[in-house]
């Protein structure tokens, strides 16, 4: 039985998760991307999942409504995004598209972050890799079970 918080898998998650961001934190400035990890990160979730509102970008990036809409300022600012008008469930929604220039600054970011964060990926095996992944989308369901998140 474990006694204190610090000897949990949440809490190894946790410190592994805050180790990533930093990592990634470091790759992003060191190379001059002209991004954060936070707007590549939509920008590469946009890639993924065209014509999203703000809320429903919102849910899988885990950021607040908020937040997002200052993520999503920022990057139509520098033009790598349009918001376009659109109904959803009869309500007007603002729907979220990644522009030409968007996608191209997201694969040269894409381009340039990838040797760095493959030097700590060869250092696991795939199959391990592909392990700690299933084992922790397994975790992450089993989470949002019993999650309630409001975004």
């Amino acid at each position: 039985m474990q006694n204190h918080f610090t000897d949990t898998i949440f809490y190894q998650i946790e410190l592994t998760a805050k180790y990533c961001k930093l990592l990634g934190q470091q790759v992003f400035e060191k190379l001059s991307v002209g991004i954060s990890p936070e707007e590549f990160s939509v920008l590469d979730t946009l890639a993924c999942n065209t014509y999203l509102c703000q809320r429903d970008l919102a849910k899988l990036i885990l950021k607040d409504r908020a937040n997002t809409g200052k993520l999503l300022d920022g990057l139509e600012k520098k033009g790598f995004i349009t918001r376009k008008l659109s109904i959803k469930n009869n309500r007007p929604v603002k729907k979220v598209e990644i522009t030409e220039e968007g996608r191209q600054k997201l694969n040269l970011a894409t381009e340039k972050i990838k040797p760095h964060f493959c030097v700590v990926q060869e250092k696991i095996k795939n199959s391990d890799i592909a392990r700690i992944g299933d084992l922790l989308k397994e975790l992450r369901n089993i989470l949002d079970e019993t999650l309630e998140i409001q975004i």
